[in-house]
């Protein structure tokens, strides 16, 4: 259940299930060495109830290195009654412990797990670039954000306010705001620990507790940090993780009746299907973070030098595998030659490979099929008559490397503008007036993120008022904050991650009523 096509999640599905086989038991943890020569103990079960345990048709499957194709090690599989007893741990955990708990307790142990976090910094980044393929550069930016939103979360825990509603003196009314119960979370394959940190943190502090799917591409550092949710302290029950695969794993959860809410990141297909799910066995309370197309627009009084690192970031970082990449760029007709050549050349410019290696920008795509999947939109674009700028190929012939790419002379109604390609791959478009960028800009049906490269400020302000966008950068990109909210519109999701907006999907109003007799009654 990620940002995949149904045919390729299928094949993945099919060759997983075959890995599966392979093994009936394996040890519950076992020492990898990371590239960097780094060796720690990777726990390999499932985590329920505070322990890691096999899963309980003994299958396993492996998890690749993308960088190298090779096995990394192989991991428990978890299946529907895995599923089932996570659940029922999550549910005991709920009723006798977590939801009741004084909120200075659960703020405490989330500070102890973000302490733990940075203390465990370069083992859990060095897991993200080993299990996703990303650079390490990408990866210890995520691991400092993962920190810091626990914190934030931690800070919140006893910030959960209800309120007093004046409605005369013949009664007293006020609202408090509850935990929903057990939540269903699965996150997605780009960025492992920085989406578990998005669901788990907002959860808990609101007393919540979690059964959570990772993407079966991209286990290892959910599992990793599971131990340390033990050392922080947080019960037995109140953190659960199930990795598997979204047809089996996935669905259970998204049709759980214990399961009261669901969050899920991940494509815009897989969204509306866990939306059907919900509503056809609970009418769970749903989140979804989906995909995203989004435009990054530079305007002629730019800087131009500033703005071409921005419009690096917006499509390259992460190895493109960014949901809010900047992946249409719209320059105003004035600078637009100027900042294709210097896009073009910064892009070029780019180290690309070994994600531990000194100076990488762009590690590895995280699968063979989405290397593949990119690389056939890079023939789409060819196809369409877009004229190829930069890259376009695969770089060596080991590990699922891919060239910073972009194209030029493109038409709006092009499969490479219109459509998510998930990877490095931009288009250029040029453009005259403000009025025609704006509609440019809003002809999609995703609203996740848009970026405003200009240095009038009543100008950016304009514009990021007409954007139908759920975040806007204006001069700068893929810029985050622990504070600030993220979510978007139309086929780009439902709710908001992060800041304290987050607490809503994990909170429901109850309303109380009290009728107060009269003294002269």
């Amino acid at each position: 259940m990620f940002r995949t096509s149904t045919k390729v999640s299928a094949l993945r599905l099919s060759l997983a299930l075959r890995a599966s086989r392979l093994y009936s038991t394996i040890p519950l943890s076992v020492p990898v060495t990371l590239p960097n020569g780094v060796t720690y103990d990777q726990p390999t079960g499932l985590f329920i109830n505070g322990e890691f345990v096999q899963s309980r048709q003994h299958k396993t499957f492996e998890v690749i290195n993308p960088s190298t194709e090779e096995e990394i090690l192989h991991i428990y599989e978890a299946r529907e009654d895995d599923v089932e007893a996570a659940v029922e741990a999550a549910s005991k955990a709920f009723d006798s412990t977590w939801s009741t708990a004084d909120p200075e307790f659960r703020g405490r142990v989330l500070y102890k797990l973000a302490d733990l976090i940075d203390e465990h910094a370069e083992i859990l980044a060095g897991i993200e670039s080993m299990d996703n393929g990303k650079s390490l550069l990408c990866s210890r930016y995520d691991v400092a954000l993962v920190s810091k939103y626990l914190r934030s979360c931690a800070g919140f825990a006893d910030k959960v306010y209800g309120r007093v509603i004046e409605t005369g003196n013949s009664h007293f009314n006020y609202t408090k705001r509850e935990p929903i119960g057990v939540c269903g979370q699965i996150i997605p394959w780009n960025f492992p620990l920085l989406m578990w940190s998005w669901k788990i943190g907002p959860a808990l502090a609101t007393g919540n507790t979690v059964v959570l799917k990772p993407a079966e591409a991209t286990p290892l550092s959910a599992l990793y940090v599971s131990k340390l949710c033990n050392e922080a302290g947080i019960p037995a029950g109140v953190v659960n993780i199930v990795p598997g695969f979204g047809k089996i794993v996935g669905e259970k959860i998204a049709r759980h009746p214990k399961i009261k809410k669901i969050a899920f990141t991940g494509s815009t297909a897989t969204g509306r299907h866990i939306m059907e799910a919900a509503a056809q066995s609970n009418l769970k309370k749903v989140t979804l973070e989906l995909g995203g197309k989004s435009p990054n627009i530079v305007f002629n009084d730019a800087d131009v030098k500033q703005t071409v690192q921005s419009l690096i970031t917006g499509i390259f970082f992460n190895s493109g595998e960014v949901c809010c990449a900047g992946s249409r760029v719209y320059v105003q007709d004035g600078v637009y030659e100027k900042v294709l050549d210097e896009f073009k050349n910064a892009a070029n410019s780019l180290k690309v490979g070994e994600p531990f290696a000194e100076g990488t920008f762009q590690g590895a795509q995280t699968s063979q099929m989405q290397l593949d999947k990119i690389l056939s939109y890079v023939k789409t674009g060819l196809d369409e008559g877009a004229t190829l700028i930069a890259g376009g190929e695969r770089l060596g012939d080991k590990g699922y490397f891919i060239k910073p790419t972009i194209f030029a002379d493109v038409k709006e109604d092009h499969r490479i503008v219109k459509e998510e390609i998930f990877g490095p791959v931009v288009t250029i478009s040029k453009f005259s007036t403000v009025d025609e960028v704006v509609k440019m800009a809003n002809d999609s049906n995703y609203g996740l993120a848009a970026g405003i490269h200009t240095t009038d400020i009543n100008k950016a302000i304009d514009v990021a008022n007409r954007v139908k966008a759920g975040t806007v950068w204006i001069n700068t990109y893929n810029d985050f904050h622990q504070q600030v909210p993220f979510g978007g519109y139309g086929e780009s999701g439902i709710g908001r991650e992060m800041g304290i907006d987050a607490l809503d999907n994990y909170t429901q109003v109850k309303a109380v009523r009290v009728a107060i007799k009269s003294k002269s009654a």
